[in-house]
């Protein structure tokens, strides 16, 4: 076998191979040979069968069998031969002459065909220990975590009915019927409808025109709907709501007690406290560590300068700018509206494409020299926890992880980043800095924002955060407007 490099440019590589057919012929006699006991032949005892006639019989199959064969396997064995690592599957191209074909087949022609791929740079691992990181610490008061369980209280309240007029923080049970220009519109229905007043959930303006009814009070409501507005067809537009109250309940008191923790099902008040505090911390702690990891990735990208393969950047970009206008169109937004244009925002995804390449590649590196493993274990809680996002497919997702090539690739790779930025984080200086709740979710735009390949957003919007998989940015695109909670796009009251 002949392995000829025909290119060698930048990370891209050609390679010609050619096997000679009388070696192809070898071989096919071989297999033939093996299956000649085999083979059943009318007119031949078993064993007995001429191979010349095995051969105008079965020699084409056999020999397109070795073909594939050796397009299967000999790709990664030539790699590994050359020490390279292909950074996608090498692209594989041979003769589609039909005449040419059947002269392989019939070893009458050389086998020839080309690989094509895109080499992974080596990496030339650098010493850490000039990467020096700052971890903000929030210290939780028990302030704070009575405040939670006030707001988790809020949401158990039970409400009494009364027969006074409806006021501030009362629950109203009504029927409405929305209208623009006289005429109902989709979505604008509803029958027992509870709100509390005070709450914000529907439109400006529609809780304050509650105050003062009572049940069994009728009235026609004026309002006007935002300019954001997700339903189009209402976005600005003056509404009116024919109202029908039917109850008006006053909330109940909101005591902190062993009885409210028995409602949540937790044994006691003390036992509920030390539960928010360690959901708390845990928040907080998830704010840190992604603070902490942007840093690290930060001077990484900083550490090392070097080319990246074109199609990983150009699948990333993609994945990137697939999100971006999906995002765009969610929010009814336009580049335009974000201060920028497609061509700039092109350019500037296109950097953040590279830089988590690259990063993901030095991470990768860094891993893998340092002996980080996923365990079998952890990939299972990974699929376990896939399996509780999507209760009742759990079969069709267990069959796309089985079946699906790559697919355990998605679970592996997160695991092993983040054990990754475990062994930088034990390697590297680290030093602790008490802060406020408010300086550790400070956005951190400011400081980012001049830095091109930092920008996950067209301009004026937040630094990518930094917890996506391959580099720790995740490709945010412009903010959207919150949409109101019950049947926004349908131009529901709320």
């Amino acid at each position: 076998m002949q392995v000829i490099e025909t290119l060698a440019e930048g990370l891209k590589r050609e390679i010609k191979v050619v096997i000679p057919a009388k070696d192809m012929e070898a071989r096919m006699n071989e297999r033939l040979a093996e299956t000649k006991d085999k083979v059943r032949i009318n007119g031949f005892r078993p064993g007995k069968v001429p191979v010349g006639h095995l051969k105008k019989m079965y020699g084409k199959s056999i020999m397109a069998e070795l073909v594939n064969e050796i397009i299967r396997d000999k790709p990664s064995a030539i790699l590994s031969e050359r020490g390279e690592k292909s950074a996608t599957q090498p692209e594989i191209a041979m003769t589609e002459d039909e005449a040419e074909a059947d002269k392989i087949l019939s070893a009458q022609a050389d086998l020839e065909f080309t690989l094509s791929y895109e080499i992974i740079p080596p990496i030339e691992l650098k010493s850490v220990d000039g990467i020096k990181v700052t971890r903000e610490v929030v210290e939780v008061s028990d302030a704070e975590v009575v405040e939670q369980i006030e707001k988790i209280a809020e949401n158990a309240r039970t409400f009494e009915t009364k027969k006074g007029k409806a006021a501030e923080g009362d629950r109203v049970t009504m029927d409405y019927l929305g209208k623009v220009d006289g005429v109902p519109f989709d979505g604008g229905k509803d029958e027992d409808a509870e709100l509390v007043i005070g709450s914000n959930r529907f439109i400006p303006g529609f809780e304050d025109q509650l105050v003062g009814l009572k049940a069994g009070d009728e009235k026609v409501i004026t309002v006007t709907f935002p300019a954001d507005y997700p339903a189009a067809n209402l976005a600005g537009k003056e509404a009116t709501f024919d109202i029908t109250v039917k109850e008006v309940a006053a909330p109940a008191a909101i005591e902190l007690n062993d009885e409210l923790a028995s409602k949540l099902g937790i044994e006691s008040l003390d036992k509920l406290k030390e539960i928010v505090r360690g959901q708390i911390e845990s928040q907080y702690g998830n704010v840190t560590r992604q603070k902490v990891k942007r840093q690290i990735l930060d001077q990484l990208d900083e550490l090392y300068k070097f080319d990246t393969p074109s199609k990983l950047v150009d699948a990333e970009f993609e994945n990137i700018w697939r999100q971006i206008n999906t995002d765009l169109a969610q929010s009814g937004k336009t580049f335009a509206d974000e201060d920028t244009t497609e061509e700039e925002a092109r350019t500037e995804y296109r950097t953040l494409a590279e830089r988590r390449v690259r990063l993901g590649l030095v991470l990768s590196e860094i891993g893998e020299k340092g002996g980080v493993e996923v365990t079998e274990d952890e990939m299972q809680r990974a699929l376990y926890a896939q399996l509780q996002q999507f209760p009742g497919q759990e079969k069709q997702i267990l069959d796309f992880f089985r079946n699906t090539p790559g697919a355990s690739a998605s679970l592996r790779a997160p695991i092993f980043e983040e054990k990754v930025i475990d062994k930088l984080l034990a390697e590297i200086d680290v030093t602790d800095k008490k802060v406020s709740k408010e300086e550790l979710l400070a956005d951190d735009e400011a400081e980012e924002g001049d830095k091109p390949a930092k920008k996950a957003a067209p301009k004026k919007k937040a630094a990518a955060k930094a917890d996506d998989a391959a580099d720790g940015e995740e490709a945010a695109a412009p903010k959207k407007k919150a949409a109101p909670k019950k049947k926004a796009a349908e131009g529901d009251a709320e």
